[in-house]
């Protein structure tokens, strides 16, 4: 079992950015940018977003990437609630970025950092 012990938020720089679009500052292949390996992972590991995509107002989902250099060629990859808390249990504290991604029109932003640690 794991529990999330540091967050970090960038609701912030999604806002600025989601305004320097609509100020038509940025294209719209700048904020909808998203690669084949983003998208796929979301699709196959995300979960659906409570929220629409801010571009096509479609369903986003929202995916978990792992990182820590305790978890070796695991580190920088997508995984499941589940598999973060068998990692966790495994090595200890792990990082994990939550991305919110539309796999329609290529949208993404990186939500939070989190730390994931053991719950004693």
């Amino acid at each position: 079992m794991f529990a999330y012990t540091r967050e970090i938020s960038h609701e912030l720089q999604r806002r600025a950015t989601l305004q320097a679009y609509a100020r038509d500052a940025v294209d719209k292949d700048f904020v909808c940018d998203a690669d084949f390996l983003l998208r796929a992972a979301a699709q196959h590991h995300g979960v659906d977003s409570p929220r629409p995509c801010p571009i096509c107002e479609k369903t986003m989902r929202v995916v978990a990437w792992v990182y820590g250099e305790n978890l070796g060629r695991r580190s920088g990859t997508a995984r499941s609630a589940e598999e973060i808390d068998a990692l966790v249990a495994e090595v200890g504290s792990i990082t994990v970025h939550q991305v919110e991604v539309c796999t329609h029109c290529r949208w993404n932003h990186l939500l939070k950092e989190l730390t994931a640690s053991p719950v004693v």
